[in-house]
């Protein structure tokens, strides 16, 4: 199969993720709105309702995505792998999706353990990397380290989901010993990996301009629909702004409808990028990685070499050897 026919194949899995991640910005929005009314009447401020709202919102999605909305991305990734594995897919890709994903992690615990270690190994090696542009010093140092460390985050989420690939190829493996087999084989291809960096900046740049654009403007048209609510919201600020000089750029209604539309333009952004072209990359991205870990045969010397890299490499490379003496 190429990588076209995956990503329609598995595409399943991105609907569902996208239909979730709206609703849950829609829980977060009903919520914080309630709260921000509901305050702005009984006590006459909005603003701490609505910060209340916020956090309660966050909270409910967050629990509620930690024990079912991480099969969607691990089943894609999952299927995605086996169909270049194999280069075939099953007919029902969602559910064997869900069945591999559920026989590999027995307990949500250990899905959520395992990545947390793939993302903390690559995260260690990253702030290595962004050292160098700090190491320059002053403010062009600095500019440079967070600029590396940026780029260097979207390179490492790439290389986590690449990374948990690995884990459902190696399906006979412990799932340690394959987070660790990951790495290693990162560091060996990492000229093979490093020719999709093209794709992955360029099309998410481009998504963000015209998918932030067009839901920017969407929300703009909604905000000139409640033009008191933003005015209150305003008028709260403008009393804070009276108190210690704070925050006059949100006492004006307008730049406030500016501001909200920009921000529910950038997380439909995410949503729309992280369902539907992150995927589309990651197709690219994930067959260079395993079939170039197919061909390799990984030695002890390499995944030593790691351990100096990554003090939590290290540690689970420790615990692996201990369980095979």
């Amino acid at each position: 199969m190429d990588n076209k026919a995956i990503y329609k194949k598995t595409l399943t899995f991105s609907l569902r993720r996208f239909l979730w991640n709206v609703f849950a910005f829609i829980i977060i929005i009903l919520v914080s709105s309630a709260g921000f009314f509901l305050a702005d009447k009984a006590a006459n401020n909005g603003l701490i309702g609505l910060a209340i709202g916020i956090i309660i919102g966050i909270i409910i999605v967050a629990i509620v995505s930690h024990f079912f909305s991480y099969i969607f991305k691990a089943g894609q990734i999952a299927m995605m792998t086996r169909a270049i594995a194999d280069g075939k897919l099953p007919d029902d890709v969602y559910n064997e999706g869900k069945k591999i994903v559920k026989e590999r992690f027995l307990t949500v615990a250990a899905y959520y353990a395992v990545t947390n270690v793939i993302k903390g190994i690559f995260n260690e090696i990253g702030k290595a990397i962004t050292a160098v542009g700090n190491a320059i010093g002053g403010d062009t140092g600095s500019t440079i380290g967070s600029i590396i460390s940026s780029a260097i985050n979207v390179v490492v989420g790439y290389l986590c989901d690449c990374c948990l690939g690995w884990v459902f190829y190696r399906k006979d493996e412990k799932s340690t010993k394959a987070t660790l087999e990951g790495g290693v084989l990162f560091f060996k291809n990492g000229k093979t990996l490093a020719k999709n960096l093209g794709r992955i900046f360029g099309l998410g740049t481009l998504s963000l301009l015209v998918v932030g654009g067009v839901f920017f403007g969407l929300f703009y048209l909604i905000t000139l629909a409640f033009p008191e609510a933003f005015t209150a919201l305003a008028n709260e600020f403008t009393e804070l702004a009276a108190e210690d000089g704070s925050m006059e750029f949100l006492t004006n209604p307008n730049d406030l409808q500016l501001i909200a539309a920009g921000i529910g333009g950038v997380i439909m952004w995410l949503i729309i990028h992280s369902t539907f072209v992150r995927p589309f990359i990651l197709v690219g991205v994930l067959r260079n990685f395993i079939e170039s870990g197919m061909k390799e045969k990984l030695t002890e010397k390499e995944f030593d070499e790691l351990d100096n890299k990554s003090k939590k490499f290290a540690k689970l490379h420790q615990e692996v050897r201990t369980e095979t003496k």
